[in-house]
């Protein structure tokens, strides 16, 4: 018995390649809160999808509203899990109370042996550890008190990472396919790609495919005139030379009256959609743009089979030498091409 909190679309695809990869004929409910949208999930693909309130944001009515929101959580949760034996609890993080009172309450409420913890990949934050400080552990004590309210409100007490990685409820962590990560080599699975690409890796019809994520860069003052157009022509030029026939243009919402590094021959992209919703469903040779964070997205939906590259990151005003040093080593981390204003491409680390 599977069950997966996901609070992003990024979240919800790692889940669906894990249900589909190593938990087939398994039943499968999906738990979905904070920024994930319902209207990315396929219809039949789970055996119950439902949405969870957080209990620090949307506390029931009352006195104790947050306790009682966790404690209807975990009723619910139970109820569209109905009796098993184990129960696999997939979530990006394990030390929030909303997650963690699962580990020992659907065991109590569902007749199962044991539940067991496992990470999903959870975009940046999947990059590093937290390690929890004497703070944070105090606070996880507290919340074992809990108990005295409902017997059921159990708190899963760990130490380490508060991802959970330490943790040891967790028998593994999904990672995305070649990204770096700090995790015991023990416990760690890699996903396979989490959208499927077509044979000859090609857009629509036929034609290599790529995606430029515009940014309102010049009129916001962090380049001048002369270094957009520069960029501009870099990433065309490159374009070019990459074989790449259809490039669309995805304007950033300020970018309302100039696209900054569009060319007469991009199709211009409109969206009524989210950006990584797209991604998920629409397959690109190419991403790239100058430093926006969404090439990291584009990286972990798209997958190892598209290129994704970055120009002219040395050229922004509005961040610091360190700051600029930082958004390099992490593009270079996740397998992102750098690449200086005038075309010329950085060595990976």
């Amino acid at each position: 018995m599977n069950v997966f909190f996901v609070a992003s679309p990024l979240n919800y695809l790692a889940a669906r390649r894990v249900a589909l990869d190593f938990e087939p004929g398994s039943r499968c409910v999906l738990v979905y809160y904070r920024d994930m949208s319902p209207e990315l999930v396929e219809a039949g693909a789970w055996d119950v999808v439902m949405p969870m309130l957080w209990p620090r944001l949307w506390p029931m009515p009352g006195r104790f509203g947050r306790v009682h929101r966790l404690v209807d959580n975990l009723e619910k949760v139970a109820a569209a899990i109905g009796p098993c034996d184990e129960i696999r609890i997939h979530s990006p993080v394990f030390e929030p109370e909303a997650i963690n009172y699962f580990l020992r309450g659907l065991p109590k409420l569902t007749g199962a042996r044991r539940a067991v913890g496992r990470l999903l990949p959870d975009g940046m934050d999947s990059l590093r550890r937290y390690p929890m400080g004497l703070g944070r552990l105090a606070t996880q004590c507290l919340r074992r008190l809990r108990w005295l309210y409902d017997r059921r409100l159990v708190y899963a007490v760990f130490r380490g990472d508060r991802m959970g990685s330490d943790a040891p409820f967790v028998d593994r962590i999904y990672v995305l396919q070649g990204f770096p990560h700090p995790y015991p080599k023990e416990k760690v699975v890699e996903l396979g790609p989490l959208v499927e690409r077509a044979p000859d890796g090609k857009g629509s019809a036929g034609l290599s495919r790529a995606l430029l994520l515009g940014q309102p860069l010049a009129s916001s003052g962090f380049i001048t005139e002369e270094e957009r157009a520069m960029i501009a022509g870099a990433i065309s030029q490159w374009l070019r030379d990459s074989g790449v026939q259809e490039v669309c243009y995805k304007a950033h919402p300020r970018e309302a009256a100039v696209r900054e590094f569009a060319q007469p021959h991009y199709r211009e992209l409109t969206l009524s959609e989210p950006l990584e919703m797209h991604l998920a469903h629409t397959r690109y040779d190419v991403v790239c743009s100058v430093a926006s964070t969404a090439l990291v997205t584009a990286r972990q939906i798209q997958g190892a089979g598209c290129r994704i590259a970055s120009f002219g990151l040395e050229r922004l005003s509005n961040l610091d030498d360190g700051a600029r040093a930082r958004m390099r080593d992490l593009l270079l981390g996740f397998g992102v091409e750098v690449h200086t204003a005038d075309g010329r491409r950085l060595p990976a680390p």
